[in-house]
């Protein structure tokens, strides 16, 4: 069977991990978001924010996380692979943030792709921060637009996700995945 990897995408605070868990609910197979687990792994180590004191590093370590979730995704056995976040997300932050970064993060972009991308613009009305996000909703909106520049750049016919409830946005996207 070829499983088809669908990334789910957006800037923070967005409704991706709640669309994720609502498709884990319904029994399909999805990889949560890791930068949290690494950010939680620093802060343990000493470190508040690891991507605003060392963004490289930082990215190096989400790459390594999200080229595994890739590859696992591959080998699954289910029809459909979820993944909360792709590779082109880490690119996308640094450039959001400004910063130069090595040409491996954009050939891991070329040399691991997906089947298809849903993009989840921000909303004002679900916005929230927490001790991990420290974006405010304008940054949220600046990070949006980088996302949407780099998946085009990396090759991705982007699908949009419409505003409502997690429901009627999961259901969306498994309308939209399973006619592909």
């Amino acid at each position: 069977m070829n499983t088809k990897t669908i990334v789910i995408t957006g800037g923070p605070g967005s409704g991706k991990t709640s669309i994720i868990n609502e498709l884990t609910k319904r029994g399909f197979t999805c990889f949560e978001e890791i930068s949290r687990q690494i950010i939680l792994k620093s802060r343990e180590d000493g470190i508040e924010q690891l991507f605003l004191t060392n963004p490289i590093q930082f990215s190096e370590l989400l790459l390594e996380g999200r080229v595994k979730q890739h590859s696992d995704a591959l080998e699954s056995d289910n029809e459909f692979v979820f993944l909360d976040r792709g590779i082109p997300d880490i690119p996308a932050y640094m450039d959001f943030k400004g910063d130069t970064y090595p040409d491996f993060f954009t050939e891991a972009c070329d040399d691991h792709k997906y089947d298809s991308i849903f993009i989840l613009a921000p909303w004002q009305e679900i916005f929230t921060t927490d001790s991990e996000r420290y974006e405010n909703f304008d940054q949220a909106l600046e990070i949006h637009e980088k996302l949407l520049d780099t998946y085009t750049k990396s090759g991705y016919d982007l699908r949009d996700v419409p505003f409502g409830s997690i429901e009627a946005r999961a259901d969306y996207i498994i309308d939209v995945v399973k006619a592909l």
